[in-house]
């Protein structure tokens, strides 16, 4: 069974950093695309950045390109979400997420950390 664990979330004043993490185990994981989201309403969850299973294809959202930056670590089946230049716009809960195919789509989720960022 795949399970993903998120960590990293914090309280931080606007103009700080984070780094989230996201462990993965029960899956093969060179093989799965990586992403994270963030819940922006309600149920409604935005992709925020992706990378491929090789780590040669990114994905960036308009509203935070050139601030996060997503990478992995294929040796210890870790995904990170490095957050700089943080706004109270980007205060929300931030989830992992994988799939095998497509990481728009993706099937596992983890559980969410939560990242509140204070003017």
């Amino acid at each position: 069974q795949v399970q993903l664990v998120e960590s990293g979330g914090d309280s931080v004043q606007a103009g700080g950093s984070l780094r989230l993490s996201c462990a993965v185990s029960g899956a093969t994981f060179s093989r799965i695309c990586m992403a994270w989201f963030r819940r922006i309403s309600g149920n409604e969850r935005e992709r925020v950045a992706s990378v491929s299973s090789s780590g040669r294809s990114w994905y960036y959202a308009d509203s935070v390109s050139g601030r996060f930056n997503i990478s992995r670590d294929n040796t210890k089946d870790t995904v990170y979400l490095h957050m700089n230049g943080l706004k109270p716009e980007d205060t929300a809960m931030y989830y992992c997420a994988a799939d095998y195919r497509s990481c728009v789509t993706p099937e596992y989720w983890g559980q969410g950390t939560q990242v509140a960022v204070s003017s």
